[in-house]
């Protein structure tokens, strides 16, 4: 894991990264891609305009003393991660390093850690102070889940659209505090 700790980048970066892609594509997929890039960035901005942490998660955090850092894999295409992510990591600001690694750089990574088969993000990786995984969660808080199992077991009557809109309207709502929340019991 330290390797990939190595290899990963901050999240400043992850946003440059992000708006160079918006603004001069470099390749076919940059190109393909580019509407979710655009979503991407409003959503994290978003994310990072309204999040208030709860007092409380932060004394969770320090009764825990937890003294590893955080991996995430992720891309900022992705609608999960640009709700998530910020969250995560100015939670962590100022406690635990944070690191994103991307996800589509090297897929040896994120094969270690497939959701139902499938290389889902973001995947949060708490990791020990010796690179140890203590932790993994992803790629969505329990409630993203539930209505993930609702659209696949019923498309029928819960179509991809009315699904996609029901997950962003939770993650504008619950800002970033299910994910903490969920990720401090791993901790």
């Amino acid at each position: 894991m330290e390797e990939y700790w190595k290899a990963g980048i901050s999240f400043e970066e992850y946003l440059k990264l992000a708006e160079e892609r918006v603004e001069v594509p470099k390749t076919e997929a940059d190109h393909e891609m580019m509407e979710y890039y655009k979503l991407g960035l409003q959503r994290m901005n978003r994310t990072l305009k309204t999040l208030h942490i709860d007092p409380l998660q932060y004394e969770t955090l320090r009764e825990k003393n937890f003294q590893g850092r955080i991996l995430i894999i992720s891309e900022a295409w992705c609608g999960d991660a640009s709700a998530t992510v910020p969250a995560v990591v100015r939670f962590f600001e100022g406690y635990n390093k944070v690191r994103i690694f991307l996800r589509d750089s090297d897929p040896s990574l994120i094969n270690q850690f497939l959701t139902a088969g499938t290389q889902s993000i973001p995947k949060i990786l708490i990791l020990n102070e010796d690179f140890s995984v203590k932790a993994v969660w992803g790629p969505r808080p329990a409630f993203g889940n539930e209505l993930l199992k609702k659209f696949e077991t019923q498309p029928d009557t819960y179509p991809r659209e009315e699904f996609y809109n029901d997950l962003q309207v939770y993650y504008a709502k619950n800002r970033g505090t299910d994910v903490i929340d969920e990720i401090l019991k791993l901790i």
